[in-house]
């Protein structure tokens, strides 16, 4: 399969969302560094619109929606920060938005899509969140926005992979969470594309290792269940479209566990003062564990993908409770 994007579609993706995005700030981390023996920065994603990357992706999405799309309406599922990205670029874009979360979804991140406009059905499993989705899709005639598995979704997460190489110019290492694969496929192509030279490595929990699997397998794979504190990275499959660009641009993929996505939570939080849902932590998880190859002299960058958790959970669980 050849990867549908160009570096030029990365480059239109960031002019078309960029009055409305940030451009998130790059925190060099001295003494978590000196834990993984190299320089180290933070790309701030949890410091993003709706406390993620996934706004850039979801407004990149609704931009180009045609105008009849935009009338009708949208739908997705999401266990959250997709959720709230939709919704708010839905609030830009004055479109109509409905989304479908798991029962158990998080509850801030429900009542945040709420906040930004959106109608919130929480249903059921994950696996009946997504059919319930689509039967709304079908019966209100609304457009369905896929959480990661979409070539504009992908462009508009690439957009933070074009920062990261303008503000760490000479970076050697790039280190990605995983969910279904819309930021890593967004990032390494934008990078890759930009300067093969850089090594780009995936990270996923333990409990969702759908990428992994797929690597294994040679295809995209979905699981029946998911077991993972990280609600961010755990959709029940990995993406098509994305599984080809982690296999054409990716290095690796690495496995994390819930304990070392919350001491890593810990420890951003404690030396580099940011807040970090257990998404947001599996980077710097995976490099204090040393699951990432590294080289003397390697420049790294781990991107924080979000901060979306509420304060009872943040405080419970980096107290260790």
């Amino acid at each position: 399969m050849t990867i549908p994007l160009t570096l030029q579609d990365f480059l239109e993706a960031r002019e078309r969302i960029r009055d409305h995005i940030h451009c998130t700030p790059m925190q060099r981390s001295t003494l978590l560094g000196k834990e993984i023996g190299a320089r180290l920065h933070l790309k701030c994603e949890n410091l993003q619109k709706t406390g993620s990357f996934k706004a850039r992706g979801a407004l990149n999405k609704l931009m180009q929606l045609e105008k009849r799309g935009r009338e009708r309406g949208v739908v997705t599922i999401s266990a959250g920060n997709h959720a709230q990205a939709l919704a708010w670029a839905a609030s830009v874009t004055h479109t109509p938005c409905t989304v479908v979360m798991p029962a158990n979804a998080s509850q801030i991140k429900a009542d945040a899509s709420s906040g930004y406009g959106a109608d919130v059905v929480l249903h059921g499993t994950v696996h009946e969140a997504f059919a319930k989705a689509h039967e709304l899709e079908r019966e209100l005639d609304l457009t369905y926005i896929h959480a990661f598995d979409d070539p504009q979704i992908i462009a508009g997460a690439g957009s933070s992979g074009l920062e990261i190489l303008e503000q760490v110019g000479d970076a050697t290492v790039v280190v990605v969470p995983i969910g279904g694969g819309g930021q890593i496929a967004g990032v390494a192509g934008a990078i890759k594309l930009t300067n093969a030279a850089v090594r780009i490595y995936g990270v996923e929990p333990t409990g969702a290792s759908t990428m992994h699997q797929s690597l294994a397998a040679g295809h995209a794979v979905q699981v029946d269940s998911v077991q993972t504190i990280a609600d961010g990275l755990a959709p029940p499959m990995a993406g098509e479209l994305n599984y080809q660009f982690v296999k054409e641009f990716v290095e690796e993929v690495v496995l994390v566990s819930d304990d070392e996505m919350i001491d890593a939570m810990r420890l951003i939080f404690s030396r580099a003062k940011l807040v970090a849902e257990p998404s947001g932590a599996a980077t710097v998880a995976a490099l204090l564990a040393h699951k990432i190859p590294l080289r003397s002299g390697d420049r790294v960058v781990a991107i924080v993908s979000g901060g979306n958790v509420s304060a009872e959970q943040f405080g419970r669980l980096i107290a260790g409770g």
